[in-house]
């Protein structure tokens, strides 16, 4: 996926994402950080087509992504969003199985395939025996990691996941996590996500990009980008870079500097 000189704004505001050109490299973890209003949120959107470019385009398989319809689109990329809706009532299962829309007709019955795709995205997500279970009796984690079912059952090579350990304690984030890189390392999936946690970033991702005023301003390798220099610039926050056998790279914060 490339985008090109992309550009967005409301109606009656200043432009959100400026002249932003980037790459996503496939098979990798892509994470977006940055501060709050940075863009990351409206670039995510930008590239799930939920939002329209004012300027530039989004390039997926070739094609610009305002060229594709719905249906295209759902089988070339998958998105689960920071908060998600469905009636408290309904199963594991019957949530998976929208994930097969995409394939289906109108009034048509489900295939084998079908029945395969949603049992196989079961269990990459370890809830099969959960399938028969309300959403409304599951734990936060195991309903974030129903949606994420639904959208492998998409059967797409593009997972798009838009802050996806909000409102999850810290056991479940890292349970949550440990599955994206799972999913990336036996099935090869691209992933692009936006993580507010700079560790978590730096640690489950292959390349971070660094956004502030609706721009890239560093972007590659965890380990080659961030820096104390590059916390300062972007979130005001004095920090120093930690590397060890155990804990790895990471940054450990010191002092925000406060607003006059």
């Amino acid at each position: 996926m490339d985008v090109n000189k992309l550009q967005f704004q409301y109606h009656n505001s200043g432009p959100i994402i400026r002249d932003l050109s980037t790459s996503i490299t496939a098979g990798k973890i892509t994470t977006i950080i940055g501060p709050n209003g940075s863009g990351k949120s409206t670039l995510l959107s930008l590239l799930a087509k939920n939002l329209q470019p004012t300027a530039g385009q989004i390039v997926l398989s070739g094609r610009d992504l305002q060229q594709f319809t719905h249906k295209e689109l759902a089988r070339q990329l998958a998105v689960v969003h920071q908060q998600n809706e469905a009636p408290i009532d309904l199963t594991v299962e019957k949530l998976v199985e929208f994930g097969r829309l995409p394939y289906r007709h109108l009034f048509s019955s489900e295939t084998k395939e079908d029945h395969e795709a949603v049992a196989w995205a079961l269990d990459c997500t370890q809830l099969t025996p959960l399938r028969k279970s309300k959403l409304v009796e599951l734990s936060g984690g195991q309903r974030q990691r129903a949606w994420i079912a639904m959208a492998l059952a998409q059967k797409t090579n593009l997972l798009i996941l838009d802050e996806p350990t909000t409102y999850l304690d810290i056991y479940y984030q890292i349970e949550l996590l440990e599955l994206v890189r799972s999913l990336n390392e036996r099935l090869g999936l691209t992933i692009v996500m936006v993580l507010h946690d700079v560790n978590q970033a730096v640690r489950y991702s292959d390349e971070i990009k660094v956004m502030k005023q609706g721009q890239v301003w560093a972007e590659g390798e965890p380990k080659k980008i961030i820096s104390s220099e590059l916390m300062q610039l972007v979130y005001d926050v004095q920090a120093v870079i930690r590397e060890d056998e155990e804990a790895g790279f990471y940054v450990v914060p010191l002092a925000a500097k406060l607003a006059d």
